[in-house]
């Protein structure tokens, strides 16, 4: 799943490698997908596309959104893949397909769920709104609204839920919070109410520090790039990295179900207290 490194990732090659490419067309599924959601018919978007011109692409919260020299946006949330392709690369299934002038295509697909939204800048989904205002963790703002939430959230809220509920920090969901989380020391279930200045002042640290991580590494070594190819991140603790243990004290890491998802931890560094 797409989150903020891998959105200012994919948005960054966006610029790259595809700004100023002519459309040719913009062919819709060639599978139907009940969980896929577009603006109206996706078979209408060659109409709106076809012989205009990408511009640039912008990647905040948990979207990717580009944006075209007729004045409209392309944007696609966290379910979505999008990859730039080769004309003769093309998958058998996609949920929808850019073709350029120069014989590349953007091709997007969506495994469990996402949106592929074409719209002229009134776009009013509650998530994209959020994540569209929302403040960068790596902005000099950041820190006041980090400590003005704090102050708000109730004392029996876990860190999880502090960070990746209520689009508090969009882009930062289940997937990066986990290293956030081993960095600072804090255990996914711990009370935002326990903490002290001091661990308040960790968090916060460690939330811009691994994101800025994650970011100068092109995404997460879990996820993929615009082009397939797997981020330079390498991620501490997921189901990938379950069996070797916490690297920084070899202690053997703890999955468990938690809050609709899993939670990843180390039981000696990331002790809960109650």
């Amino acid at each position: 799943m797409l989150e903020l490194p891998e959105v200012i990732t994919m948005a960054k090659q966006i610029n790259e490698h595809v700004a100023g490419k002519g459309i040719r067309q913009v062919l819709p599924p060639t599978k139907t997908h009940k969980f896929c959601w577009f603006a109206g018919d996706p078979a209408a978007y060659d109409a709106g596309l076809k012989g205009h011109t990408v511009q640039a692409a912008e990647g905040f919260g948990i979207y990717v959104e580009i944006s075209f020299d007729n004045g409209d946006y392309l944007c696609f949330n966290d379910g979505v893949k999008a990859r730039l392709i080769k004309g003769a690369e093309v998958p058998k299934n996609y949920q929808l397909l850019m073709e350029f002038d120069d014989e590349t295509a953007l091709v997007f697909t969506v495994a469990m769920y996402g949106g592929i939204i074409l719209h002229d800048g009134s776009y009013d989904n509650e998530y994209y709104l959020k994540s569209k205002a929302a403040i960068s963790p790596l902005s000099h703002e950041f820190e006041a609204y980090y400590r003005q939430l704090v102050a708000m959230s109730k004392a029996t809220l876990s860190a999880k839920a502090f960070l990746a509920t209520q689009q508090r920090f969009p882009g930062i969901g289940n997937g990066v919070l986990q290293d956030i989380l081993l960095a600072a020391g804090i255990h996914p279930k711990r009370k935002i109410g326990t903490l002290s200045s001091s661990e308040q002042d960790n968090l916060l640290y460690h939330m811009v520090a691994v994101l800025g991580e994650m970011i100068e590494g092109g995404g997460r070594d879990t996820e993929k790039d615009l082009f397939g190819q797997p981020g330079g991140y390498p991620v501490r603790l997921s189901k990938n990295t379950l069996a070797l243990g916490c690297r920084k004290c070899g202690e053997t890491i703890v999955k468990e179900p938690y809050m609709g998802g899993a939670i990843y931890y180390c039981p000696s560094c990331q002790v809960l207290t109650r």
